[in-house]
């Protein structure tokens, strides 16, 4: 069952009543799960943007859709490796920035996975 999102806030969001003040993922099993944004940051020096290993860290096998929260502001994007890892994957992405992300989730089909940056 895929968890409702109920809001967030710079910092934190609250996921089916329970508020995460760090980036979290959501698999398809609606399990929420800490994002490995350390897998991106060896590889870019940041983890505003999405490395391939990152991306396979985040990918479900037979997810059709992938909703990002780039973060308040939209810092985070994927890496160029990262977008081409979903594309193989048949896995649609949608950037948005993690409010407009958060109304998508809650209107999303299944198949449909999901990270949210909580902060810039």
């Amino acid at each position: 069952m895929r968890p409702h999102i109920d809001g967030t806030r710079f910092g934190s969001v609250c996921v089916g009543g329970e508020t995460y003040e760090h980036d979290i993922v959501i698999r398809l099993n609606g399990k929420v799960k800490k994002r490995k944004k350390k897998l991106s940051k060896a590889v870019h020096g940041t983890s505003h943007i999405v490395s391939v290993d990152e991306a396979e860290h985040i990918y479900d096998k037979g997810a059709r859709r992938l909703i990002v929260g780039s973060g308040h502001y939209g810092a985070l994007t994927l890496s160029d490796e990262a977008k081409r890892y979903f594309e193989k994957k048949d896995c649609k992405v949608r950037v948005k920035p993690t409010p407009a992300a958060i109304a998508a989730w809650n209107d999303a089909k299944a198949g449909t996975i999901a990270m949210f940056h909580v902060t810039c």
